[in-house]
């Protein structure tokens, strides 16, 4: 089994280490886009142009999942992704866990970058699942890009700039990025006591795994490997990840499965005419 996992940056760690923790015999293709971060401020044809290029360099290996493991990217370019890939590979998106906070009770804030907050998007989810639940929306300028640098002194900056637009007495946070699963401990100590941090990786991962007919099997022998695109180029991941829990549990992946890195399988691609 092989899955491929598309973002602009690090913002895939998060959900390739829950699948890797769940199926740590599933084969990984991580295809980002480090020429052209950050995807948030470009416009929708260039963003949705950009998530097919990456999806385009994992399917040469041949995947049997593609995860579109960013929030910007769902929003404007998984219906292209999908027109073109499925039903050949599955393809799953990443939406943010408005539902299952606001399900929760308590108020509920949204953390999302500011060209997500106040979208038509994140306000039809608010809208559609927050079921009448009290959601501030909150823009958090900088967390994202100080996530892909690890830039420690900066994410503490926007961290805590983002908690103080954030209401005291809010019982849920949804992390509305991908990337801020992987600060989530600096986001659950700068917020109010008690409240509870909803990601998307594990609903996600599971997700992906069941669209592949597939249980989790946590106990397998970690056979996995590891393969690394980096804007159509064959990469490795860069040591810098290993600033997070979760880049470091894929560092070693990667690591023990050396001779797998740069396997390519071209995958015969069916057109749309073949499909109909």
């Amino acid at each position: 089994m092989k899955i491929g996992l598309i973002d602009s940056s690090v913002g895939l760690l998060a959900t390739a280490a829950v699948l890797h923790r769940l199926r740590p015999d599933a084969d990984l293709v991580l295809s980002c886009d480090p020429d052209g971060i950050p995807w948030g401020p470009r416009a929708p044809e260039d963003i949705t142009a950009r998530a097919l290029a990456c999806a385009r360099a994992a399917v040469d290996h041949a995947p049997d999942a593609m995860v579109v493991a960013c929030n910007t990217a769902s929003v404007h370019a998984l219906a292209a992704l999908r027109a073109e890939l499925e039903p050949d590979i599955p393809v799953i998106g990443t939406v943010p866990a408005v539902k299952p906070a606001a399900a929760a009770g308590g108020p509920v804030a949204v953390w999302a970058t500011p060209a997500t907050t106040g979208s038509p998007y994140q306000r039809g989810l608010i809208a559609d699942f927050a079921g009448g639940a009290d959601v501030t929306e909150v823009p958090c300028p900088g967390l994202a890009d100080a996530v892909d640098a690890v830039d420690d002194p900066a994410i503490d900056t926007a961290v805590k700039a983002a908690a103080a637009l954030t209401p005291p007495g809010v019982r849920g946070v949804v992390l509305g990025c991908t990337h801020y699963g992987l600060v989530a401990d600096r986001i659950r100590a700068a917020v109010a006591p008690g409240a509870v941090l909803y990601g998307s990786a594990e609903a996600v991962a599971a997700q992906a795994l069941r669209r592949l007919g597939a249980r989790p099997a946590p106990a397998a022998e970690p056979s996995g490997s590891l393969a690394v695109i980096h804007s159509g180029r064959p990469a490795e991941l860069p040591g810098h990840v290993a600033g997070y829990p979760e880049g470091r549990v894929l560092l070693r992946m990667g690591r023990s499965r050396t001779g797998s890195m740069l396997e390519r399988r071209p995958r015969p691609r069916t057109s749309p005419a073949q499909s109909a």
